[in-house]
């Protein structure tokens, strides 16, 4: 199996969200494949658009299209081209969340951030091993994933924030996690 060393979206060790306020065609598509969360305006534009031009995707969305919203469904928007709005894509589990486009044009970045702030109190360690595991679980079979799992949590035992996370709600009080 091939693996790329190349430090991507997709395998930086903390969530990453796209938020599409506009256009995302292509290789913006593409770039917000490879994010964990995608949020979109209901007037956004997202598309695979690349066989109008006789070529095909090139950064990923032959590959992650299919893995997000299925195969068959992935194939027929590579083959006709076809761009969807924030409601079709949040329809076909393209994106995880549509808001309402507001005057300033940043609905979505607003959502995304509010997303974020929700990520920010987790323990560092358990957010990233959590990704790791989910990330590489969905490239092998349930067994193999379980396994994986089991592995990363057994990570998460021997650490400081655990040990803050667990006093910290016997005390009653948000933890202070400093990734350890």
């Amino acid at each position: 199996m091939l693996r790329s060393t190349k430090v991507t979206r997709s395998n930086l060790p903390v969530p990453t969200i796209a938020a599409i306020d506009g256009i995302a065609l292509g290789g913006g598509l593409e770039l917000a494949l490879a994010c964990d969360i995608r949020v979109a305006a209901t007037s956004a534009k997202m598309g695979l658009v690349e066989t109008k031009l006789a070529i095909i995707p090139g950064a990923g969305g032959t590959q992650r299209l299919p893995r997000t919203i299925g195969v068959s469904l992935a194939k027929e928007l590579i083959f006709s081209a076809r761009v969807v709005d924030g409601k079709e894509a949040k329809s076909i589990g393209l994106i995880s969340h549509v808001v309402e486009q507001n005057e300033v044009g940043d609905a979505a970045y607003r959502r995304a951030l509010a997303l974020a702030r929700e990520f920010l109190p987790q323990g560092p360690v358990a957010m990233r091993v959590a990704k790791l595991a989910i990330n590489q679980g969905m490239e092998v079979d349930l067994l193999t994933g379980l396994a994986i799992e089991e592995a990363c949590y057994a990570q998460t035992i021997p650490t400081k924030d655990r040990i803050e996370g667990l006093l910290a709600f016997k005390e009653k009080r948000p933890p202070r996690y400093k990734g350890e």
